[in-house]
């Protein structure tokens, strides 16, 4: 395997192939870009009910769920073929702030000290993994969508609402990064 395939490409490269899927979809069929709908189209396809929220034609954003598809296949490729068994490269000021919590793997992107099955039944894997889970869900749905919709496609199609919900995720990541994570992680 080459090299430069097992090491993170520089913003310059990877910021500009992420940028080129806007007009991409927009040329090949006004397709809007986004994960958080994928759901959606999940649901409405294999759970019948009259709930009007999952009553459209999701046939026609099948192409969601290809593309949805087609990240977990790279994933899976990308881990199998790609894995680099070096430790992610942290800044040393944030390495020492994880080993203060107790973070000591820094081997993978998710800490196994944090993401493992006998911390989920835990308080700490509870409010980390459930209630995290649950409110960045909640987040999305009440936002219109995802990060990557907004921040990537609202904001390069110019749209206000898609500025707003991008300034209102990174300043309340930021804010729980910084304010509420530390307590959790000391628990």
């Amino acid at each position: 395997m080459p090299d430069w395939l097992r090491h993170p490409w520089p913003w310059y490269v990877a910021g500009p192939l992420i940028g080129l899927m806007v007009p991409f979809l927009l040329l090949t069929g006004n397709k809007a870009f986004g994960i958080s709908s994928s759901f959606r189209h999940i649901c409405a396809a294999f759970v019948p009910s009259r709930i009007p929220f999952f009553n459209y034609n999701w046939k026609n954003e099948l192409w969601n769920l290809f593309f949805v598809t087609g990240i977990i296949i790279g994933a899976f490729v990308t881990v199998q073929l790609f894995n680099n068994p070096a430790p992610v490269a942290l800044n040393p000021k944030m390495a020492a702030d994880l080993q203060s919590v107790g973070i000591t793997d820094q081997h993978g992107v998710l800490p196994i000290e944090l993401f493992n099955w006998q911390n989920l039944f835990t308080l700490k894997g509870i409010l980390l993994m459930v209630v995290g889970g649950f409110l960045v869900g909640l987040g999305t749905r009440y936002g219109g969508g995802c990060t990557s919709g907004h921040a990537i496609m609202g904001l390069s199609t110019l749209q206000l609402p898609s500025f707003i919900a991008t300034i209102s995720f990174m300043g309340g990541g930021f804010a729980v990064a910084n304010l509420v994570v530390p307590y959790i992680l000391k628990l």
